[in-house]
């Protein structure tokens, strides 16, 4: 038997899928449906958990297990400020448009 989770452990359930095709051997799960602060309380970012709630708590429980938060997901990088992770292109192609009106009004001076 692999030991990838802990008994009682909860995980997303793509998580647990992917991991069930990966190991040769069957995991066993159950389904649960989390309400939206055990939801919130639940992710892998420690910085996404103490936005929502409990900041205290969430913050010095990651201080003593020495977590890193590598900044994945949006919220967190809302949070402290950073880069947001979301896709410019659409923007973009609105910029070097061929369409010279689009030009004239973020070009005219």
């Amino acid at each position: 038997m692999s030991n990838v989770f802990s008994p009682g452990e909860l995980i997303g359930l793509l998580r647990a899928e992917r991991v069930g095709r990966a190991l040769d051997e069957s995991i066993y799960y159950r389904v649960i449906l989390l309400g939206i602060t055990r939801a919130s309380l639940n992710s892998q970012s420690f910085i996404s958990e103490a936005s929502f709630q409990e900041t205290a708590r969430v913050l010095a429980k990651a201080a003593l297990r020495g977590c890193i938060d590598w900044l994945k997901g949006l919220k967190e990088n809302v949070v402290l400020g950073g880069i947001i992770p979301v896709d410019f292109l659409f923007l973009h192609e609105e910029l070097v448009s061929s369409d010279s009106n689009v030009k004239n009004n973020f070009y005219e001076t």
